[in-house]
């Protein structure tokens, strides 16, 4: 009686607390809450060069002028199967009873830091025009990494003080239906990918396959923008092309058709002379107020056990105009693996 109770519980808290149930699949009656480790609680996000720790507290504390916040945390140890969910919020910081200090669409994300190679972007995500968002993201696949002793770093390119408030949870729940992965390599993380002389050749990393890994996955969130908000790249995709050992083995054009169905969440977004919504146009890979979806790869037949290189290149990036504006990329790439296919 006592699990079946449980069971409900668990049920409950997926029908409240999940928008559209997307982890329903992956639980099973026998399904509980193991943990749940809170690691940001309203934690600002600002631009302060001069009083980079204005807002520090004991235990987070500013980078990068303000617009990095990080903190240490003990994660849990578990020895079964478990799905990790991200829960993420951002709250803007009201300035009067009609504006907030932001009002502008920022990209940002949180990412796991103090790794042996590239930083880990567990949600990749552009805020609304100065409104609140809040997401559940499925991170079960970095299982291998999200335990023990961690750095995690939250991310807005704001500039302006204060700018937004920062809640992050993670979450781990049992689970009988989920194989997590027994191996994480980081690849990537820029960003700023540009038209120069390193980018054009591309981002490029040696991998060593462990010989026990049989299947291997990709996941690379990638976000095109510009620097005076016109043109390429945020308007005008480009081709993303991923290689292996020097040979495609991918190749695609981020873009975001569905903006519209975000502006509700934009209370900033403005309304062109053509009747058009900024909040609305189509992006290269992003809507404003939603998180970026990574692309997922399998890459099996490609990364056998054994050393490779692994490429991205992003083609025909906006160069800097005369006025120094110049299109950009933000990207990040890691690979999983499993003992079995």
């Amino acid at each position: 009686m006592e699990q079946m109770n449980l069971f409900y519980r668990v049920l409950i808290f997926l029908v409240i607390c999940v928008p559209g149930g997307f982890l329903w699949a992956q639980m099973s009656p026998g399904s509980e809450i193991l943990d749940s480790v809170i690691v940001f609680d309203r934690n600002i996000i600002h631009f302060t060069p001069d009083e980079v720790g204005r807002y520090d507290t004991g235990r987070v504390v500013a980078e990068d002028r303000g617009r990095v916040i990080t903190t240490g945390v003990s994660l849990p140890d578990h020895d079964r199967p478990v799905v990790i969910t991200a829960h993420l919020a951002i709250h803007p910081i009201p300035k009067d009873e009609v504006s907030v200090y932001d009002p502008w669409d920022r990209a940002g994300n949180i990412r796991l830091s103090g790794l042996k190679g590239p930083d880990i972007e567990l949600v990749k995500f552009v805020t609304a025009y100065g409104g609140f968002t809040e997401y559940e993201v499925d991170i079960s696949h970095l299982a291998p990494l999200l335990r023990g002793n961690c750095t995690i770093k939250g991310f807005i390119d704001t500039w302006i003080s204060p700018g937004w408030k920062m809640d992050f949870k993670i979450v781990y729940m049992s689970s009988e239906d989920i194989v997590n992965p027994r191996w994480v390599r980081s690849l990537v993380y820029s960003e700023s990918y540009r038209h120069r002389e390193d980018s054009i050749a591309g981002l490029e990393t040696v991998v060593e396959i462990p010989d026990n890994i049989r299947r291997v996955k990709l996941l690379y969130l990638v976000s095109g923008h510009c620097t005076d908000g016109s043109g390429a790249d945020e308007f005008v995709t480009k081709d993303n092309v991923i290689y292996v050992d020097n040979r495609v083995v991918y190749r695609f054009q981020p873009w975001r058709d569905d903006c519209r169905a975000f502006r509700d969440v934009n209370p900033y977004t403005r309304r062109w002379s053509n009747g058009y919504w900024s909040s609305d146009f189509s992006r290269s890979g992003w809507c404003p107020g939603d998180i970026v979806y990574p692309l997922k790869l399998d890459l099996t037949d490609h990364l056998e056990p054994g050393r490779h290189t692994v490429k991205f290149v992003i083609e025909d990036v906006r160069p800097a105009d005369e006025n120094g504006h110049f299109g950009y990329w933000r990207l990040s790439g890691y690979l999983l693996g499993w003992p079995e296919r």
